[in-house]
């Protein structure tokens, strides 16, 4: 476990200096002095000034940082971020959530060059596919599977009673079975990531509506190969896709939001992703790149929503700019900003108190 915390902590320190990286690289291309590079936050550990910019290791493992001179505060210098036109500091700004994007496409290439586990239908033959299986993604309170301690991931192996053994490779493989034994003990054969167990369960002869008799919802998958040629064209629609889903669902959350429906969103914190990461990374490498990958889009779609403090605030204020021919008063600006910081800032510290409760 120490060292799965270990990658994952790494990990989210890696994406967060590739998404200052992007803001990095384009101020560099743009002409914009970069006064320090960071990664962590201080106090430093070690330092080195190079040309004009410091590069810094710090003590605090929770991102990274770019200083550029002229970006809290107009600067009247050439090399400034506020001196440079309206353009350029929004794609500046933008910077972050396209390397999150890049990234995730590399992630994803790679996953699909050395295999990716992915959702097939059950009519598909089974000997066109490579290591089929049944797995579980979502588990119901108070279910049979959740009082055995079945997870998310886990994939059937086997299930038996008596005398009577199967081994299911398709979902209604696994239904029909179960439907055939209601409230009678069976044992499933389970693999999750390196390791294989036996759990024994009794399924309900009268589920809650909407619940199976074990209380999970199954899906059938395989591995998805494709050659290197091929696997960064994937990458990139697999993207795409994702992150119109992605930006579909913060639209409807939204939207509810302002409805006062309830959304069906739960919002998780830094500890959150760091738990699921964690679980996932002992599912194996592609589950972990997959959700890595996830990450990266999600948080990259956030950055862009026009809320003051994150990248997509900022180009709301440059575009406002470019529309009114003359900056919005620094004034305004940071207190905008200081206001929608301390939101976020309240809604982080709840989120996080809420992930630590729900780990006990």
């Amino acid at each position: 476990m120490f060292f799965a915390i270990i990658i994952v902590l790494i990990s989210l320190v890696s994406l967060a200096t590739l998404h200052e990286l992007g803001h990095f690289l384009l101020a560099k291309k743009f002409g914009v002095r970069v006064d320090e590079f960071g990664i962590g936050y201080p106090p430093r550990i070690i330092s080195k000034k190079i040309g004009e910019t410091i590069y810094s290791l710090n003590l605090l493992p929770f991102g990274a940082f770019v200083r550029l001179p002229g970006e809290s505060k107009r600067l009247d210098d050439p090399e400034s971020f506020s001196e440079q036109p309206v353009w350029q500091r929004i794609l500046i700004a933008l910077g972050g959530v396209f390397s999150f994007w890049i990234v995730a496409i590399i992630i994803f290439s790679v996953v699909f060059s050395i295999g990716s586990t992915v959702a097939i239908d059950d009519t598909i033959n089974s000997s066109d596919l490579i290591d089929p299986r049944v797995q579980i993604v979502d588990i119901s309170m108070d279910s049979p599977a959740e009082e055995a301690g079945l997870r998310l991931g886990d994939s059937i192996e086997k299930m038996s009673i008596n005398d009577i053994e199967v081994f299911p490779l398709k979902v209604g493989e696994v239904q029909d079975f179960v439907g055939n034994y209601l409230g009678e003990k069976i044992t499933l054969t389970l693999n999750r990531g390196e390791e294989t167990f036996e759990i024994s369960l009794t399924p309900r002869v009268s589920p809650p509506e909407g619940e199976g008799s074990l209380g999970v919802a199954l899906t059938r998958t395989a591995i998805q190969k494709y050659p290197w040629y091929i696997a960064p064209w994937q990458g990139f629609l697999t993207a795409g896709r994702l992150t119109i889903a992605i930006t579909n669902g913060y639209a409807v959350a939204i939207k509810n939001v302002f409805l006062g429906v309830p959304s069906g969103v739960e919002m998780v914190g830094p500890v959150g992703v760091f738990n699921a990461l964690a679980q996932t990374q002992q599912l194996g490498a592609t589950y972990f790149l997959n959700f890595l990958a996830l990450i990266c889009l999600y948080l990259a779609v956030f950055n862009l929503l026009p809320i003051p403090a994150l990248d997509g605030g900022k180009v709301a204020f440059l575009i406002i700019e470019a529309i009114r021919k003359k900056p919005i008063s620094e004034k305004i600006e940071e207190r905008i900003t200081l206001a929608s910081f301390a939101l976020l800032l309240l809604m982080m510290v709840w989120v996080t108190v809420k992930d630590v409760i729900s780990l006990f």
